[in-house]
């Protein structure tokens, strides 16, 4: 476990000095109407993407945000989870559930709407959540599980699967790297905190998910992260990493594995209305249609000429069938 000291250390110093860019790329921030997140928080945005999307956090839901940072996701979550201890913020570094604190105080006083009885802060570990099974109908995390080494990644997503309602929602933005990053790279500790050399490819990301149990997976963006170059570190030729956003679904999986939707669409340009395939996906005449990965293949085994099917597009904005 020395890897995880080394990163409680590193987060401990991002905790009591605001390490600008430890980790964040150049998403831009959510805006919402009377939301206003405060400066600090946004220097404190340890994440490489956003896990906070409006069609996820309907009715009030209940929400885990693992990592908790400045604190910049947490307010965004309690701007639609309005009741007490709607949100819960765990963290294994003291001294950033101190600053998210802080920080917090501070957006009660930028923000009419706002109370820090929203937020329920505890400290814990990801790797065993302080949470009731079933109790969250979303868990977030962003920027944190790539740290983790195969078996720990295992058991952090296990803990997030325990704690979801069914049909609850794993929410998570994360590195990865479809090159395989060398041994001396992977057991450095401090480049693993910073994630930097922790990242796997998506597929084995999504496998696990699937694994665990989530019935639907869906790949809402990919984006440009980081370049380990040779001038820099230890490498042959320089290794590409990316960000991903993840939203995995507690529903049950399906005989054939889990629908995983990576921006693939199915277009019907045949001589009739619409094209039924039999299996439950219907479509109409030169109008798009979401389709997951196993519908695509499926599609693509049919040898239509009049079926287009387009290649992922890596981003999946819901809509469509599986």
């Amino acid at each position: 476990m020395g890897y995880l000291n080394t990163t409680v250390d590193v987060y401990k110093q991002a905790a009591e000095q605001a390490d600008i860019g430890l980790c964040c790329t150049s998403s831009p921030l959510w805006q919402f109407p009377g939301l206003k997140v405060p400066k600090i928080m946004q220097e404190m945005n340890y994440g490489c993407g956003s896990t906070v999307n409006p069609k996820d956090l309907v009715a009030n839901p209940k929400i885990l945000y693992v990592g908790v940072g400045g604190g910049m996701e947490i307010l965004q979550f309690a701007y639609f989870s309005r009741q007490k201890k709607g949100v819960t913020g765990i963290d294994i570094v003291p001294e950033m559930l101190d600053k998210c604190r802080e920080n917090l105080a501070i957006a009660e006083t930028e923000n009419k709407w706002f109370h820090q009885d929203f937020i329920n802060l505890q400290a814990g570990s990801a790797l065993a959540l302080p949470v009731a099974d079933q109790s969250m109908d979303i868990a977030a995390q962003n920027c944190l599980f790539n740290i983790f080494k195969e078996q720990d990644l295992n058991k952090a997503l296990k803990e997030m699967y325990r704690v979801l309602k069914p049909n609850g929602r794993l929410i998570m933005s994360d590195p990865i790297c479809e090159t395989e990053i060398p041994d001396h790279l992977k057991t450095d500790e401090r480049l693993r905190a910073l994630c930097l050399s922790g990242a796997i490819p998506l597929d084995e990301y999504i496998k696990l998910l699937s694994n665990i149990g989530f019935g639907t997976i869906e790949v809402r963006a990919r984006r440009p992260y980081r370049i380990l170059d040779s001038a820099h570190y230890e490498v042959e030729k320089p290794i590409y990493i990316e960000s991903i956003e993840i939203c995995a679904i507690k529903d049950p999986v399906p005989e054939d594995g889990s629908c995983v939707f990576t921006g693939k669409t199915a277009i019907y340009i045949g001589n009739e209305d619409y094209f039924d395939d039999g299996r439950g996906h219907v479509m109409q005449y030169n109008q798009p249609l979401a389709i997951c990965d196993k519908t695509a293949n499926a599609l693509k085994n049919l040898h239509r000429k009049d079926i287009f099917i387009s290649a992922s597009n890596w981003h999946y904005d819901g809509g469509g069938c599986c």
